[in-house]
């Protein structure tokens, strides 16, 4: 059972994708993925997620689970920030800390894209509410980064206020596409949504897959300057998954939630922002440098948690 948990994960098209991506840049190929279609692609990506979720929250309702589900997420994301800042201050400047903290304690979308397909063919029933916790987690996250680098290092960030914060996390595009696809696929009527199923059903894994091909191609791209930045954010970057995840592991383990939920929360956890807490890290502390942040998030934690992390936790979660 563990063995074919394992060559279905490795054998999955978006994965194999990402590792021909990777492929590319070895063996130094020109294959690249032209930036409007790049954009185009994550757009998608975004609106067809929060879509679907937002069509499934309307058939769901609103329940004991998804409200617990909420607060647990939120939690877990000011919780995994707030421990991360003070490890990474050991050995980081504090606006380096409090970005990467912002980082790890926020989400990767495509992190979240990758673990749903993998559930849709495992014929694993999640909540459409879980694109809600995922677009949620961004902001807290960001909030409490900028309020420990203010603590700790008056001249780290800008003097921007807590709703100018919040302001800048829900506009950033990736999490107000989410938003703002969900809101959507709530009000939608539902005879109304089957009319665009084929475009955000029926293509969904066909772009996905093309993305991931990018993904892969940016990661080998920025590893060479990542390894510059030492051992140290190399290991965080590999550690900080495994324990974060094991964390939300036991925390989920107190709750009533389902597995397919309880998988996607877990792996959100253990998850990093290189989209949405970066584009407002430039904003709020400029300080704090892209190259360390960013590419502990892209080049290391990402593929690690969806090589690792995903048959991984699917065990932890069944067996403990």
């Amino acid at each position: 059972m563990n063995t074919e948990i394992l060559v279905s994960n490795l054998t999955n098209p978006t994965l194999l994708f990402f590792a021909l991506g990777l492929l590319a840049v070895v063996v130094k190929s020109d294959v690249k993925i032209p930036e409007a279609i790049s954009k185009f692609l994550s757009l998608y990506l975004l609106f067809a997620i929060g879509f679907k979720g937002g069509v499934e929250l309307r058939h769901s309702g609103i329940t004991s689970e998804i409200f617990s589900t909420v607060l647990v997420s939120i939690g877990l994301s000011v919780l995994v920030a707030f421990y991360s800042f003070f490890i990474l201050k050991r050995k980081l400047s504090v606006s380096d800390a409090g970005a990467v903290a912002a980082c790890y304690g926020s989400v990767s979308a495509v992190t979240f894209i990758v673990g749903a397909s993998y559930l849709v063919s495992e014929n694993i029933a999640f909540g459409g509410h879980m694109v809600a916790c995922m677009a949620l987690m961004e902001i807290p996250a960001i909030i409490v980064g900028v309020m420990l680098i203010r603590k700790f290092d008056q001249e780290g960030s800008r003097n921007k206020g807590f709703l100018y914060i919040t302001h800048e996390s829900i506009t950033n595009p990736s999490v107000f596409v989410l938003l703002g696809s969900l809101a959507v696929g709530l009000l939608t009527n539902p005879q109304q949504a089957e009319s665009i199923k084929p475009f955000t059903n029926d293509l969904f894994k066909g772009f996905l897959a093309m993305f991931m091909l990018e993904m892969g191609i940016m990661a080998a791209q920025g590893f060479r300057s990542f390894v510059k930045n030492g051992w140290f954010v190399t290991l965080f970057a590999l550690i900080m998954p495994l324990i974060n995840g094991v964390v939300a592991v036991f925390v989920t383990g107190l709750t009533d939630l389902s597995y397919g939920n309880r998988f996607l929360l877990v792996l959100l956890t253990a998850s990093a922002s290189h989209i949405a807490v970066p584009a407002a890290m430039r904003i709020v502390v400029p300080k704090a440098d892209p190259g360390i942040y960013v590419s502990m998030a892209l080049v290391i934690t990402f593929p690690f948690v969806i090589i690792v992390g995903i048959p991984l936790f699917r065990l932890m979660i069944q067996y403990l």
